[in-house]
């Protein structure tokens, strides 16, 4: 039977191991420990339901008529899934709308993560229960929105498997139900640089051989606990490695090595740089920066 919650009709998702395609084998690629990890499903001792469970939260409407939803994921005690920039040691998460009406785009809103580091290696992401909200964006904000959709995420203890959360549910217009729970997750979003206080954002970039290094140097107060940093490029092709990071007073300093799918070095538009400083369970959200 559907659920039914003020209009918006939610049917029953459903969650399983989904094939090793080209991105799994990619993703899982980039690590060999990973690699390594990647059992057959015959080889999994436990039920993928007993490890990871995970649903669709309809929601609301916005002013503006997009739909404001959730995916709400919850994991067993001791397993991890993965933040948008998972790093090395994560598989990063992807979503599909294919076979959705009245969709035109979508935006996670993703909550702060956490750093976890393993056998020396660096993910960062989520344990427990975590509720992700998706912005959904009509063609039509007068008519319903028909979500059947997919998220692909890679869930790891001491292996890690892949698995597939599928959800499908009919969206009306009208305000909806608002919902503590989205409520919550929205608001446990990273700072803005203008709301952490941070001053001038500084990148210095030099070729390597196969790519480029990049240095930002950020004016920014101290967090509280030990400082991380994620870089991302709006080109997901391109590998962005860990940062170092180092701090002098005000100044933080994050050195990372890029290296594009052709493996030499390449132009980088600084606009198109984010930085994510993580600690203490807090977050900043930094978008591009200057030269220097």
């Amino acid at each position: 039977m559907w659920g039914r919650c003020k209009g918006a009709v939610v049917r029953p998702n459903v969650i399983s191991q989904f094939p090793a395609d080209d991105y799994v084998r990619a993703m899982f690629g980039k690590s060999l420990l990973l690699a390594a990890a990647l059992l057959p499903a015959p080889a999994f001792a436990q039920s993928i339901g007993d490890v990871v469970s995970g649903h669709l939260v309809s929601g609301w409407r916005l002013e503006g008529g997009s739909q404001m939803a959730a995916i709400r994921i919850e994991l067993a005690p001791g397993w991890k899934t993965y933040w948008r920039a998972p790093g090395d040691a994560g598989i990063p998460p992807r979503f599909s709308w294919q076979g959705s009406q009245n969709l035109s785009g979508f935006a996670p809103h993703w909550p702060v993560p956490d750093v976890f580091v393993q056998n020396g290696l660096r993910s960062v992401g989520y344990d427990g229960v975590v509720t992700i909200p998706i912005e959904l964006h009509p063609q039509d904000p007068t008519a319903p929105i028909g979500v059947e959709g997919k998220m692909e995420i890679g869930v790891c203890q001491d292996i890690c498997i892949p698995a597939t959360i599928v959800f499908s549910a009919d969206l009306p217009p009208g305000p909806g139900a608002d919902n503590p729970v989205i409520r919550a997750a929205l608001a446990d979003r990273p700072k803005s640089a203008r709301e952490a206080g941070v001053g001038a954002v500084i990148c210095r970039t030099e070729p390597i051989s196969d790519g480029l290094r990049v240095t930002v140097s950020i004016e920014m107060p101290r967090m509280a606990g030990d400082e991380a940093a994620v870089v991302e490029l709006s080109d997901p092709s391109v590998w962005v490695s860990e940062p170092a990071v180092s701090r002098s007073g005000g100044v933080l300093t994050a050195v990372s090595e890029m290296v594009p799918s052709e493996a030499a070095p390449f132009s980088m538009a600084r606009q198109d740089l984010r930085i994510t400083i993580l600690a203490g369970g807090q977050a900043v959200d930094i978008q591009g920066c200057t030269g220097g």
